[in-house]
């Protein structure tokens, strides 16, 4: 029972998290007349005040100590760092710039591209399923490039950086709160110098559009980092397989609203190339539930032997655990290891 209510509740966690990172497309406009570097700047310094709060609440905080002394680790996660506020940079801009379906596409196309990173980087071999996953989103690529005259640019570029955010988060290993606060101090004071060249051009809009709209500037580091929060719950509380299926409801939500609330165009090209997208995270995703359930198999089998020889030597049987093997084979379905708010 016990284990049926964690499993409810990180899906809870995982729904939500993804959810509002589906939904935050409502949010951005909010902000104008704010610019999207500004706006990007007000999430940096907010996120790391937000997020300095409740690790001060935690008393989390010996993790600064051990990443101070490695050097490796701050240099990932400057690098991690630089790349998250490309994607966040481009993304705010996207939106507020009437390019909802065109960023949701990054998303969906995410799973993809770290694929392919980790073929061409890390020397990983592919399953046939998934060389054919790839091979249809590369397609997919080619008729959208044809539909649009040009390479679709900003998926691409969503897709490429937050892939290459996960793999640099892989490498640097360290908890979800803590690495964005670890982030977001990389950023803090290039972004506080920001503002302050905004306010001494007078062209700054915090503060200068009433109480609402600065109020909404400031909560930008809570929409940046609750769904985090939720993610992290739900990571330790349900299978990354679940966690993997999930994913697909952010960009998902996008969709919808840039087709059904912000209206955007969907030309017989954009459908064309969205479709073989879909086609091909559908194989994915099948490759990667089957690989799991062959894995699962293979360990109970691992486990029934071990039980038969122990019961023959007289020696205790270990107790079965309860999600045996089900995160092997699920890194196709997770678009990176630590899923964090790349919206």
């Amino acid at each position: 029972m016990k284990t049926e209510n964690t499993e409810r509740a990180g899906l809870l966690y995982g729904i939500g998290a993804y959810g509002m990172w589906g939904l935050v497309p409502l949010f951005w406009p909010l902000l104008r007349p704010a610019g999207a570097i500004e706006i990007l700047a007000h999430r940096m310094v907010w996120s790391l005040a937000f997020v300095g709060l409740a690790l001060l609440a935690l008393r989390r905080w010996g993790w600064i100590r051990e990443l101070l002394r490695s050097p490796r680790k701050l240099g990932l996660i400057t690098v991690a760092a630089t790349v998250i506020t490309v994607n966040w940079g481009l993304y705010i801009w996207s939106v507020n710039t009437g390019h909802v379906v065109e960023a949701s596409l990054g998303y969906f196309i995410n799973p993809l591209v770290t694929i392919a990173l980790g073929v061409l980087v890390l020397q990983e071999r592919l399953r046939p399923a998934q060389w054919a996953a790839v091979g249809i989103g590369f397609a997919a690529v080619l008729v959208l490039a044809i539909g649009y005259g040009q390479p679709p640019w900003i998926s691409l570029t969503l897709a490429f950086t937050f892939a290459a955010y996960g793999l640099v988060k892989k490498k640097v290993n360290i908890g979800g709160l803590e690495s964005l606060a670890a982030e977001t101090a990389v950023q803090f004071l290039p972004a506080l110098g920001y503002l302050v060249w905004l306010g001494s051009q007078g062209t700054l809009a915090f503060g200068a559009h009433g109480t609402g709209h600065t109020l909404l500037l400031a909560v930008t580091g809570i929409v940046t980092a609750v769904p985090l929060v939720c993610f992290g719950a739900a990571a330790i509380r349900v299978p990354l397989s679940t966690l993997g299926l999930l994913q697909y409801l952010a960009p998902t939500f996008q969709f919808l609203l840039g087709i059904l609330y912000f209206h955007e165009a969907m030309p017989p090209e954009r459908w064309a190339g969205f479709s073989l997208v879909w086609l091909a995270l559908t194989i994915l995703t099948w490759d990667a539930l089957r690989a799991g359930r062959r894995s699962r198999l293979a360990v109970e089998a691992a486990k029934g032997a071990a039980r038969s020889g122990a019961a023959g030597t007289g020696a205790p049987v270990p107790p079965a655990t309860g999600h045996a093997g089900e995160e092997t084979g699920a890194t196709a379905v997770v678009s990176t290891p630590s899923a964090q708010p790349g919206r």
